[in-house]
């Protein structure tokens, strides 16, 4: 059931119960009808006007339906209101969202975000239905005056909440900690509308195994793999949860710890489903969602995926026309893999600086690992800096390499880092590479 409101077309009505009918079929439902009515105005007491109540009525008990779905969010009273009138049960888009996501969390970390999720958007909705939270414990000091049903629900569901946000806190904990343990290695987050193919191309570029399927919401959890995009050139890659529209705020608030990734990643892979027909307003959605996040302004690398279920050559080029810098695969073909790898090269070197350092001219293994771990712009021989011979030649070294790995590669290396100022002026003297 969907009602188009002042400022929302037929078009963009009917492209929503698309997606709603899509993921009540991800729910495991099977969808018999749908209706929409053009309202000026929300009904408060049951969402949409009598007649069309008096339709759905007619519509359910011919069917036999147990369901209706509406496409936005209901109040508990017209909730109540509607299964009164319907004689069937009533879900909102996001209970629905909710329900998938809760049929699909596999980790102990998704499991907890969920439940969350679940119970702040029960909280609100608390009507004398849930006699399965309605025990109390016994003894004093366990019951206020004139507790009733609902309030002693709201307790115990409150009561619940903050156990699992101890234990989703405790979780964080230990992501942030595994977060900075890669910080010094660049890390890309794959966004994008769900079912846009992210997980297809994680799985092409990383060979990462991530489970992917041609429905909403297939991947709730994060997954991060390494990527080697050339000698000495490595990427931390990170699939996230995919984004939808009117995506249920709890659930942002809820998987915090996961949508973390995409907050604290050096750059972004937009991954956008080219055969959908309202691609360009999924953009939009992802856009509006980063922004949400505080990670619109990282930098952000636009590809077209499913290119090879485009049918219209003519979507193709006007598409490359209006978006110049984006990248245009089939990431279950393989078409266009090898752009992505050079791009996200260009974009880890994008943050890389130039770092100048010193390093004794007899320090082979410090000479060989700096080559291991960088890419070495210069090496330039520096003459003793004395005249009685006791002092060995010393190497002036240009490295190129992340600024989190600084510190690291001099640790490792034993180089000592000097300003490239007049002191140490490029030379031309040649170094021989080292055979060995």
């Amino acid at each position: 059931m969907g009602a188009i409101t002042p400022g929302v077309s037929v078009w963009d009505a009917k492209d929503a119960l698309d997606e709603l009918e899509l993921l009540s079929q991800t729910a495991g439902a099977e969808v018999t009808d749908r209706v929409t009515q053009r309202l000026q105005k929300i009904n408060g007491a049951t969402y949409i006007g009598k007649g069309k109540v008096a339709e759905l009525r007619r519509l359910v008990a011919s069917r036999d339906s147990d369901l209706v779905i509406f496409d936005d969010d209901l109040n508990p009273v017209q909730v109540r209101n509607l299964e009164r009138e319907l004689k069937c049960k009533i879900l909102d888009r996001s209970g629905l969202i909710l329900d998938i996501f809760a049929a699909r969390a596999r980790t102990a970390t998704a499991k907890v975000q969920v439940e969350i999720a679940q119970l702040d958007y029960m909280l609100t909705r608390l009507t004398r239905q849930w006699t399965h939270l309605s025990r109390q414990k016994g003894g004093i000091g366990t019951k206020g005056p004139g507790e009733t049903q609902i309030e002693t629900d709201r307790r115990l569901i409150a009561k619940r909440i903050s156990v699992l946000k101890e234990k989703l806190d405790r979780i964080d904990r230990q992501r942030t900690t595994q977060r900075k343990a890669r910080e010094e290695t660049f890390r890309v987050a794959l966004v994008g509308y769900t079912n846009a193919g992210k997980s297809t191309l994680m799985n092409a570029l990383s060979n990462a195994g991530v489970k992917a399927e041609d429905k909403l919401f297939a991947t709730l959890d994060s997954t991060t793999r390494s990527i080697s995009l050339g000698p000495r050139t490595e990427i931390l890659l990170t699939d996230t949860v995919g984004f939808i529209r009117k995506l249920p705020h709890s659930l942002i608030e809820s998987f915090k710890s996961t949508l973390d990734e995409v907050r604290e990643s050096d750059g972004l892979l937009h991954i956008v489903d080219l055969s959908h027909p309202r691609h360009e307003d999924m953009i939009a959605v992802v856009n509006a969602t980063l922004q949400e996040l505080d990670a619109y302004m990282k930098p952000q690398i636009l590809v077209f995926n499913k290119i090879d279920a485009v049918e219209s050559g003519a979507v193709l080029e006007r598409m490359r026309d209006t978006y110049p810098d984006s990248l245009f695969v089939s990431a279950l073909r393989g078409i266009g893999l090898k752009d992505v790898v050079e791009r996200l090269g260009e974009l880890s070197r994008g943050r890389s600086e130039e770092i100048a350092v010193t390093l004794s001219v007899t320090d082979a293994r410090g000479r060989a690992r700096l080559h291991e771990l960088a890419e070495v712009v210069s090496e330039e021989l520096l003459p003793p800096a004395g005249g009685d011979g006791q002092d060995q030649s010393t190497l002036y070294i240009v490295f190129r390499a992340p600024a989190a790995r600084r510190d690291a590669i001099l640790r490792e290396t034993g180089a000592r880092p000097v300003l490239p100022t007049e002191e140490h002026p490029p030379l031309t003297t040649p170094i021989p590479r080292l055979e060995q």
